[in-house]
């Protein structure tokens, strides 16, 4: 049996800004990357087998 998730650490301070610095000046993803996640996602979904 899993165990249950606890409480999300609240953030204060400095790291509470970096945090929001960071949430609000996201950088989007290259061409470069997205080819390798797709690749990725790709050889993933023709191994995995899944029994319903």
């Amino acid at each position: 049996m899993a165990r249950p998730i606890g409480e999300t650490p609240v953030l204060y301070g400095e790291d509470a800004v970096r945090f929001l610095n960071e949430m609000e000046n996201v950088k989007p993803a290259s061409n470069e990357e997205k080819d390798r996640v797709r690749k990725a996602y790709e050889m993933l979904k023709k191994i995995a087998t899944f029994k319903m």
